[in-house]
């Protein structure tokens, strides 16, 4: 597994980014900036620690599919980690067999820094070697899309 990580500078206070990438005020705001990863991105659940929440989307024949996890931590507009430890198959819930055991341990990490008024995004992804390269050229497109709304 390998650990990729992607900064981005907004000019908006910490709190403000943070509610517009959890979708906590709004859950479109989620479903914009992850629309980059599949158009029909949203979640299920919640982000509270120990929650369990679903990352899911819809397939291009109209099957949901995603994530299973656990938010581990979640320090309002400072930290929150995720820890997937299934799929989605449809409405079935998969966390075990050979496909899961390859994300064993995978977290995904977001930390807030600001400073004068501007933000620094740090997200810090476990990944397999299969998507290193989908994730080095989306993530960078999602964080402009969070970028602009958070900006407005």
């Amino acid at each position: 597994m390998e650990k990729l990580q992607f900064k981005i500078e907004i000019n908006a206070s910490a709190q403000k980014v943070y509610e517009m990438m959890l979708g906590l005020k709004d859950k479109s705001t989620y479903e914009y900036w992850t629309s980059a990863f599949n158009p029909t991105s949203t979640f299920e659940g919640t982000w509270d620690k120990g929650g369990k929440i679903y990352f899911t989307g819809v397939d291009e024949n109209g099957k949901k599919g995603g994530m299973v996890s656990e938010i581990r931590e979640h320090q309002p507009a400072k930290f929150i980690s995720i820890r997937h430890y299934g799929f989605l198959d449809g409405d079935n819930e998969i966390t075990s067999g050979e496909q899961v055991e390859k994300w064993a341990g995978g977290h995904e990490n977001y930390s807030y820094q600001e400073n004068s008024g501007i933000t620094t995004v740090i997200v810090e992804i476990d990944t397999i070697d299969e998507y290193v390269n989908y994730f080095k050229s989306t993530y960078p497109t999602a964080l402009d899309k969070l970028k602009e709304i958070s900006e407005r």
